[in-house]
Parts: structure tokens; C-alpha cells; sequence
């Protein structure tokens, strides 16, 4: 029996969750091989796990120039070389874990992983294939770090291929998928359902809002987007999403009470039910994350991109207002006039709808199995 050893990190949920449909569609499809989820940074030190996971979203949350600044600076310079120097030492901990599994595939979703595997694979350590998923629309050179040893990357999109090309890389090991999603994204839905289950009229003018979850980021301009959507144009309606953050949810509910829009809005805290909620609305308000923005293709769905974290969300937003899917509300932009740029324009939702689904790769998850297990 084949196996395979997935590797994904502590915090950006777009690891996890690429990683997770990876290992569903392999177990559901190819009965033959056995696979292990696991997440590298929590293996190899839970002390270490509390620390950058919580670093993270602190920085996120309370001072996104500083993680801006990590993010670039860890590209090259001191920050570069210390963090391959502690991935080295990490390296022969997480070697533990592959000795005990011994798989024939490494899969990684997340750049430390990658780079593990690639230091102990030029150590002679391992000497099973391993892959490398990257889960944002652009790339960062932490992901490149130790390519001479990686035998397959798999991207979202072509110009990331072209700038990995320019860096060095072979072109054969690189490969055009999209970003792992959940095959629920591919399903049907009874939209009426839906609606009927949310209190919502199916005619009206649907948008998903997701507020920001538990970071909360720029919590203020995202309450005045959420305001003004609701007051200032009364033939639409709202699914607001806002996440494990009750401030928000609080925030929300109140303001849709005091507007009288009770039959209009509707406030979740939470949702597991987002492919049914993505095939009912019109449009998405969302932050660029690597998984939404993938989940908003697929789903032939245009954006409005808001509180992008600096770094990888920005270069995200960036390549998704570039490539004319998304408008990104930049922080002295107008938010009445740039909602009514969308709103009161179907033709420009249109076309952002067609050019939605040209850019997505709804053959993830299949293609990137059928090049690793079949070809």
C-alpha cells in the first residue's frame, strides 16, 4: 500500500484546508493508499505552535505593518537566513515523524514544511518524492527555498509559473491546478432552500459579506462598508458572516435592527454551509485570503475586496483586481461610490462573472492527484 505524509501549517487556514481536501479526495479515490494529516509546526513543538500561531494573529490583527514587514523581509537578508538556519534544526524533529510513517509521497501546503523536507532530502535523510502546494495567488521566495530537492510545485495560476521559471526553477516540475478546494463547491443546491432556510426572498439582489472572522481587521471600516451596504441601497440583500468575532456579530445584528432590516439581512456567526450560500448570492465582500478568493471563482462569483492583510493578502488582491474578477476597496476609496460602482452596473458584473470563471481551475483537486497517482 502506497503512502502519503501531508504537511500543512498552524495558522493561515488556506494550508489546512488544501491540505484536508487533498487527503479527502485521495482517500475517497484511491482506495490502495494510506495517508497521514499532519500539522508540521505543531509536531515538531507545541511552545513553538502557541507562539507564532498567536504571533501571528496578534501582529494581524493589531499591527499588520510589522507582519508586512516580516513578510518582505523574510524574503532575503538576516530575517532570511535565520529562518532557514531554526529550519534546519527543526528539520531533524519533524524527521521523526517521517521515519515513523515512511511514506513514498510528501505532500506540503505550507513553505516550512517544503523546506524541511528539502533539507533532509539533500541530506540524504529521505529520499521519497515530495510536492509542494501553494495556496496564494502570488509567490513568495520562502516558498523556493531548497526547489533543487522539490520534485513537484503546484500553483494557481499561470504567472506564477513564469516568475518561478525566471528564479531558476525547472518548468517541468511546475504545474498550473488552481488551489485545493472542497469538491462541496462543485455540488447543486436547492437555492430556494436556501433561501428559505435564511428567511430571504430568492428575486432580490444577493451579496456575502465575510466580515473578517476572529482577527477582526479594520474592524471599524468594515462595520461602515456592512452600514452602508444596508442603508444606502435598499433593493439588495445581505448574508453577513462574522465569524468567531462577537464584537462583530453584535455590532451588526444591532445596526440591522436599528435600520429595520430584519427582512433583508441576515447575521451568521458562523457557517458550514458556505458552497450553498456561494450559489445563491451575486457578488462576495470579502478579504483576499487564498482559499476564499479561490472558492469565489469557482463559484463564478466577482469580489469586493476589503482589509487585505499586508504581504501575501495584498499581493493576492492585487493579481485578483488585475486579472478583473475583483474591485479592492483601498483605504481612502469612497465605499458609497465604489458599491454603487458594482450595484448599479450589470454589465461590469457580468463580465467580472465570465472572467471569474475562466480564471478558475475547478480540477484542483483531481488534476494535482492524477499528475502525483496517475501519471
Amino acid at each position: 500500500m502506497e503512502k502519503i505524509l501531508l504537511f500543512y501549517g498552524s495558522y493561515g487556514g488556506g494550508h489546512l484546508s488544501a491540505a484536508k481536501s487533498l487527503n479527502e479526495y485521495i482517500i475517497k479515490n484511491y482506495p490502495n493508499v494510506k495517508t497521514e494529516l499532519v500539522d508540521c509546526i505543531k509536531y515538531i513543538n507545541q511552545v513553538v505552535n502557541r507562539l507564532t500561531t498567536t504571533a501571528y494573529s496578534e501582529m494581524a490583527k493589531k499591527a499588520p505593518w510589522a507582519w508586512k514587514k516580516i513578510y518582505y523581509t523574510s524574503e532575503k537578508g538576516l530575517f532570511s537566513k535565520v529562518s532557514n538556519f531554526s529550519n534546519k534544526l527543526m528539520s531533524f524533529k519533524l524527521y521523526k515523524c517521517i521515519q515513523d510513517f515512511k511514506p513514498d509521497l510528501i505532500i506540503s501546503t505550507h513553505p516550512f514544511s517544503s523546506q524541511m523536507c528539502s533539507i533532509l532530502k539533500k541530506k540524504g535523510k529521505i529520499n521519497c518524492k515530495v510536492a509542494t502546494v501553494l495556496t496564494d495567488f502570488h509567490i513568495h521566495n520562502q516558498w523556493l527555498v531548497g526547489s533543487d530537492e522539490m520534485d513537484y510545485y503546484f500553483v494557481s495560476n499561470a504567472q506564477m509559473k513564469e516568475d518561478m521559471c525566471k528564479k531558476g526553477i525547472d518548468s517541468f516540475k511546475i504545474f498550473v491546478t488552481g488551489i485545493p478546494f472542497s469538491e462541496r463547491f462543485l455540488g447543486k443546491f436547492d437555492s430556494l432552500d436556501t433561501f428559505k432556510n435564511l428567511h430571504l426572498d430568492s428575486n432580490l439582489f444577493t451579496v456575502l459579506f465575510f466580515a473578517g472572522g476572529k482577527f477582526g481587521l479594520g474592524r471599524t471600516k468594515t462595520f461602515e462598508i456592512f452600514k452602508t451596504l444596508i442603508s444606502d441601497f435598499p433593493d439588495l440583500q445581505v448574508i453577513a458572516i462574522s465569524g468567531k468575532n462577537e464584537k462583530m456579530k453584535t455590532m451588526f445584528t444591532d445596526c440591522v435592527t436599528n435600520l429595520h432590516k430584519e427582512n433583508t439581512v441576515c447575521v451568521l456567526d458562523y457557517s458550514n454551509h458556505i458552497p450553498e450560500l456561494m450559489s445563491i448570492v451575486d457578488f462576495v465582500i470579502t478579504k483576499p485570503g487564498g482559499l476564499t478568493a479561490t472558492e469565489s471563482l469557482v463559484s463564478g462569483l466577482p469580489m469586493l475586496i476589503i482589509n487585505p492583510i499586508p504581504g501575501q493578502e495584498e499581493q493576492n488582491a492585487a493579481f485578483l483586481e488585475q486579472s478583473g474578477v475583483a474591485i479592492w476597496l483601498k483605504k481612502n476609496d469612497n465605499i458609497h461610490d465604489t458599491l454603487a460602482k458594482l450595484l448599479t452596473s450589470p454589465d461590469t458584473l457580468k463580465t467580472m462573472k465570465t472572467k471569474a470563471k475562466e480564471l478558475s481551475k475547478p480540477n484542483a483537486v483531481f488534476d494535482i492527484c492524477h499528475i502525483l497517482f496517475d501519471i
